[in-house]
């Protein structure tokens, strides 16, 4: 046990912290569970101790330069502790977050800049900085024997490692409730928190009087069932874009995934009686929710087919008037899944002539981000498998739970996100891939156990997520904001952008030719972060 023998003096989870590393050392972090970015300085040693959790549910930004060595939760933080370095705008950095929407660890935006990658620590002393990996999904390989398993014990296996980690994260001093979105991961943690809870679970939603944009009615079903103190406010989608400026403040890299503007109302809204809510992310990705893990299983099949004959379909395919035929001809012209799961995953796809062509010969492309990664994967992984784990190493801490870290943490709000103790995902990523994927129902056994709490009749149905109508309000409510963007011919040419077609394709989206609106968004927030960032701090 870690507290034998040390008596503490507070309550301070803090100080359990440091009980644990004065036993442990950089062990310590085998002994932590949930989320963590925290610095310890080791006065025996003279070292500095820099750590971030295994998952990356929270950032950690750092910079080395002229002998000087420091750290921060956001980019703003670490410019206003150290004006003086040097904030050029990372070439490498701005390709990446327009294939992927975001900036993958251990980049940033900013050439001077680093994100401390999920599972990592820093040890940092007069002799220099030392990077460690304690973690990491990458080691561990499916376990085939589990395919024989009976159905009933693995589901028992995750309802204990599920209601655990759930119990764990009750721990607060403060009042505490859930995010509900009616979906299976949201729904499930809900129940599990009433298992434990003595009084009904605060539970938030946020619904809008757009049906196609609308699942409170889920929600408030799933809270029905349960018994929650539900709680769900009704906007109509435009009154979101009041959140613009809190989200240009907050998301202080740039950032595409637009999905954060409901989150930060969900926040908004939860904050107003609780301090910490408890949501349902890392669902998908540990147990096989999304629609690609399909695509890739069906790509796999696809790659049997001898690779000359399939690229002359592909080939084909690529040249149809049609988008998505387009897209699926790059899909099967892929030559890997790695590559082709960068398409997939990627936010500009065929729109990379919005990119001038030094920038595309100077930098890097996504796909092989992606493929150095898989290269280190388990021999053996399927198609499928390979794009879970590369969504657990990039989409979901880069974008997803920086998304309801920052929307969340700038109404004051505490996110914690049971499905992602390690212990599941580890467990999770040992199951093959029948109880992830089957007879085209994604999350199988995760959808099983929330059976058992909520019913089927109640929780199957399309899936939604948080959506807002980008299309429309580039054409409407944002529209003026984009076009003085898109005026700024220095922002383009520095951000090495291509003016005119990114010029050509918004007058084509107005027009409605074609549905752009993924691209010229991804844009707009980079050339809003370079006007914010770097032309009014020039």
């Amino acid at each position: 046990m870690v507290g034998e023998g040390y008596e503490f003096h507070s309550h301070s989870d803090t100080e359990v912290v440091l009980a644990c590393y004065s036993k442990f050392g950089a062990k310590a972090l085998d002994h932590f569970r949930g989320m963590f970015a925290l610095a310890i300085w080791d006065g025996e040693k003279q070292e500095l101790f820099v750590a971030r959790d295994r998952l990356g549910v929270k950032p950690l930004f750092y910079s080395i330069a002229g002998g000087r060595f420091a750290f921060a939760s956001r980019p703003n933080a670490l410019r206003a502790l150290l004006p003086e370095l040097d904030y050029a705008v990372s070439r490498q950095a701005v390709r990446y977050f327009m294939e992927s929407g975001y900036v993958p660890a251990p980049y940033s935006i900013f050439e001077g800049v680093h994100k401390l990658e999920p599972g990592h620590y820093l040890t940092v002393s007069k002799e220099g900085v030392t990077k460690t990996r304690y973690w990491s999904l990458d080691d561990i390989a499916t376990d085939e024997s589990l395919a024989a398993a009976q159905e009933g014990r693995l589901l028992d296996e995750l309802e204990s490692l599920i209601d655990d980690s759930v119990r764990l994260r009750l721990v607060s001093d403060v009042p505490l409730g859930a995010f509900l979105s009616g979906g299976i991961d949201s729904s499930l943690v809900a129940a599990l928190m009433m298992k434990h809870s003595k009084e009904p679970v605060r539970t938030f939603t946020i619904g809008f009087q757009d049906k196609a944009f609308d699942e409170s009615a889920f929600a408030a079903a799933v809270a029905a069932h349960l018994g929650t103190e539900h709680t769900c406010e009704h906007l109509a989608v435009d009154d979101l874009l009041d959140l613009i400026p809190i989200f240009v403040e907050q998301y202080d890299e740039p950032f595409f995934d637009y999905s954060a503007f409901p989150v930060m109302a969900v926040s908004r809204l939860a904050r107003k009686t609780v301090t910490v809510s408890l949501s349902g992310d890392g669902g998908d990705e540990a147990f096989g929710g999304y629609h690609y893990y399909e695509i890739m299983r069906k790509l796999q099949q696809a790659h049997r087919i001898p690779r000359f004959l399939r690229g002359m379909v592909g080939g084909a395919a690529q040249t149809a008037p049609n988008q998505r035929m387009r897209w699926i001809g790059q899909i099967l012209s892929s030559d890997g899944p790695a590559s082709a799961y960068a398409f997939m995953r990627g936010v500009i796809k065929d729109a990379t002539g919005l990119m001038k062509p030094s920038l595309l010969e100077g930098t890097k492309p996504l796909s092989h981000l992606f493929g150095q990664r898989a290269s280190t994967f388990p021999a053996g992984l399927s198609y499928a498998e390979i794009g879970m784990r590369l969504d657990m190493a990039y989409t979901l801490p880069d974008d997803y739970l920086q998304k309801v870290d920052v929307g969340s943490m700038a109404f004051s709000l505490e996110a914690r996100d049971p499905l992602l103790d390690h212990k599941i995902v580890e467990w999770a990523a040992k199951l093959p891939l029948k109880w992830k994927i089957r007879n085209g129902s994604n999350k199988y056994l995760l959808r099983q156990l929330a059976y058992r709490y909520i019913p089927r009749e109640i929780l199957d149905r399309p899936k939604m997520g948080f959506g807002v109508p980008m299309a429309q309000w580039l054409r409407g409510g944002l529209r003026k904001w984009g076009e003085d963007l898109l005026a700024d011919d220095h922002a383009l040419e520095s951000l090495e952008l291509n003016a005119q077609a990114v010029r050509s394709l918004w007058d084509a989206h107005q027009e409605k030719r074609v549905q752009a609106h993924t691209a010229l968004w991804s844009v707009l927030v980079l050339l809003q972060f370079f006007r914010n960032q770097v032309e009014q701090r020039a």
